[in-house]
């Protein structure tokens, strides 16, 4: 029912007042008049000779406050609402009088003692003084009947019996004992007689584009999980005085005006566990990747508080990306919040690929969202995941294009749910979502759908919180709250390089700094095109390993520099001799951070690079032979003196007899080798 339907509704019983047996009898023997009915409803006749025909009906007589709200309806063209605007009435009517109206579904027609017997209960359950009934046959309840008033549903048919039992056995543990299951099939059956399922319900209003307006549902709270007809499951998303709107996770056929909605009481949830790691799943945690269901113990709900101060520790320990640039220059922490920045096709995605497989051996759980993206997209990253044995200790939640914005939108939350199962029994959890712009873009989607108010890019109000209570989730918890944590990797997707815009802007504040990348930097060869400048950890030094950050204190502003000094001397051939070295040098890092895809460095490979460096030892190579000649010398090193290599990864420190080791070996390495430079 239209909230239209229930203003006019409302007007009608302050004029008439509550005698609607009257005044239902005037308008349905107005009704039963076709030629005036149809004349009344007619846009060919004009309202002056609607009012002619309504002040001369015999059927109003005695019914002035009537015929008047009829005026108003042919005013508005509106007459043809009038059957409902009646019903609405006479439950108000009813109302004012101390009664009740409810609807009854029997398999067959109940008899009058019957009847009287559901009058009765209704009148002395809801405190009514009279109760109306409305009689519907449904021969698919198979017996007893299913009553509905006020918003709530008391099922005693022979089908939610039957439908009670099956949920309390399939809900059961399967022991494989059959002797339990028929011990069990016993309890169900020989339950209390008088066992009624009491559930609050709603009936939708309408329907469409994977939102349902639905009427009732009073005692409905934000983020509660719903269950239509058809099986479809829903989310609370939107509450108003007289209706509510729901999100559908699934297919709205069979859904109509009518259809009935009833609340669960629980918040929308996800399995979670170990069961869930190498598989793939949507975003209500079923699987489909082929591979069979997934037997899970718990579920989590997908929203759920941020963890307080009290319950965090400093984000002092590092998360390897296992890519050079970035480890340098913008170190991230287990338990950060680091954004990936950039506009389409720079490598946001492949930065994120590149860490999930830089955990292998780690003993970190990590966990892919993906948001809006092709399925065949998602097919490939999980073929990538397989090659480099990463599903091993991956999850992969997908909310594809294909998908509607409900199921997009929940994804990020469902993943955060099952990354804080992990992190409440003392693991490490790296989580990327791929790509937030995609997120706000469905949420803006459903917020237009829900009738809300628009602001600044067509985003509602609240979508700063969107992301805000999804990453604040992210963290490192104490010994006593579990001792794990949550890396957060959120990409988000900029327009021509507009980091200004409203979700970056938003994710920026949010996130603990940015790795942004350039589209410049992209197709002149720099891969990953890391931007220094843009580019920063709020975290810095604290989560980096002391090699690492021994070796590359200078690289940032080295590259600074390089970047400054390439934009003021592009146009000028006539150098001194401190700039051309200046640039040479940043030339050689430069090349030093170019890496390819899926090929994530240890943290001693990144510490002996970077001391070479940034310590001058590779100015009299070949700007041109630098990296191969830097990544030949490492596998050298790997394989030759294998304890220095092992010393530096146990440790995470460069010590000085290191240091002298790696010199005298670099000395001797370019003396075989610098042949080729010079032919």
């Amino acid at each position: 029912m239209s909230e239209t339907t229930q203003r006019y509704a409302a007007a009608l019983f302050g004029a008439a007042g509550d005698d609607a047996k009257a005044v239902r009898a005037a308008a349905e023997a107005l009704m039963a008049d076709k030629s005036l009915w149809n004349a009344l409803q007619s846009k060919a006749v004009t309202l002056a000779e609607k009012k002619q025909l309504l002040a001369g009906a015999a059927e109003l007589d005695g019914q002035d406050a009537l015929k008047a709200f009829l005026g108003l309806l042919a005013e508005a063209e509106a007459m043809d609402s009038l059957p409902a605007i009646l019903a609405e009435y006479s439950r108000l009517a009813l109302a004012a009088q101390g009664g009740v109206e409810c609807r009854v579904t029997c398999a067959r027609q109940p008899d009058e003692a019957t009847q009287e017997a559901i009058r009765q209960a209704v009148c002395k359950l809801r405190g009514a003084k009279n109760a109306v009934l409305e009689i519907a046959i449904d021969p698919s309840i198979l017996g007893g009947f299913v009553l509905d008033v006020e918003g709530v549903t008391y099922d005693r048919s022979v089908k939610g019996r039957l439908d009670r039992l099956a949920r309390g056995m399939q809900d059961a543990p399967d022991t494989g004992d059959v002797g339990k299951l028929a011990d069990q099939m016993k309890a169900a059956i020989a339950g209390s007689p008088d066992d009624v399922d009491a559930v609050e319900t709603g009936r939708v209003i309408e329907v469409g584009d994977g939102i349902a307006t639905v009427s009732g549902l009073r005692r409905a709270v934000y983020g509660e999980l719903v269950e239509f007809d058809n099986g479809t499951p829903g989310i609370v998303l939107d509450l108003r005085r007289k209706r509510t709107g729901v999100i559908l996770l699934g297919s709205q056929e069979g859904l109509v005006e009518g259809s009935l909605c009833r609340r669960t009481g629980r918040p929308a949830d996800v399995p979670v566990g170990d069961a869930l790691i190498g598989r793939t799943v949507d975003a209500l945690g079923r699987p489909i990747d082929g591979m069979g269901s997934i037997d899970t113990a718990e579920r989590y709900p997908i929203e759920h508080e941020a963890p307080g101060v009290i319950s965090r520790e400093p984000v002092n320990q590092p998360m390897q990306t296992g890519i050079l640039a970035i480890d340098a220059m913008v170190p991230v922490g287990r338990g950060q919040r680091e954004l990936i920045i950039g506009d389409r096709q720079t490598g946001k995605t492949a930065i994120a690929v590149d860490a999930i497989l830089n955990q292998k051996g780690q003993d970190m759980i990590c966990i892919y969202v993906a948001i809006g993206q092709k399925e065949s997209t998602i097919a490939r990253l999980r073929e990538t995941f397989k090659q480099y044995g990463a599903m091993a200790y991956t999850i992969i939640v997908s909310a594809s294009a294909g998908e509607g914005a409900p199921m997009q939108y929940i994804a990020p939350y469902a993943g955060a749910a099952m990354g804080e199962y992990f992190m409440a029994h003392g693991k490490d959890v790296l989580i990327v979502y791929d790509d937030l712009s995609k997120h706000a873009v469905a949420y803006r989607t459903l917020s237009l759908l829900l009738r809300r108010s628009p602001g600044r890019e067509a985003y509602p109000g609240d979508v700063f919180y969107l992301h805000s209570r999804l990453l604040e989730r992210a963290c490192r918890l104490t010994k006593e709250y579990g001792g794990g944590s949550m890396t957060a990797l959120p990409i988000v997707e900029t327009q021509a390089g507009d980091v200004s815009a409203y979700i970056p802007t938003n994710v920026i504040s949010i996130t603990d700094g940015q790795i942004y990348l350039e589209t410049g930097l992209f197709h002149s060869g720099q891969r990953p095109a890391v931007n220094v400048g843009l580019s920063v950890s709020r975290v810095g030094g604290a989560a980096q390993t002391r090699a690492i950050k021994k070796t590359a204190g200078t690289l940032r502003i080295d590259l600074a520099r390089y970047r400054e000094l390439e934009v003021f001397t592009q146009f000028s051939s006539d150098l001194d001799p401190d700039t051309r070295k200046a640039l040479d040098h940043g030339k050689r890092m430069m090349a030093l951070l170019r890496q390819p895809r899926c090929t994530p460095m240890a943290v001693s490979r990144q510490a002996v690079i970077l001391y070479i460096a940034t310590n001058g030892l590779l100015g009299d190579v070949p700007v041109e032979q630098v990296s191969a000649f830097a990544n030949d010398f490492v596998s050298l090193l790997e394989r030759e003196q294998p304890a220095l290599i092992a010393e530096i990864d146990e440790t995470g420190a460069l010590s000085g007899a290191a240091t002298e080791q790696i010199r005298t070996t670099l000395e001797s390495y370019k003396k075989q080798v610098s042949a080729k430079w010079k032919a």
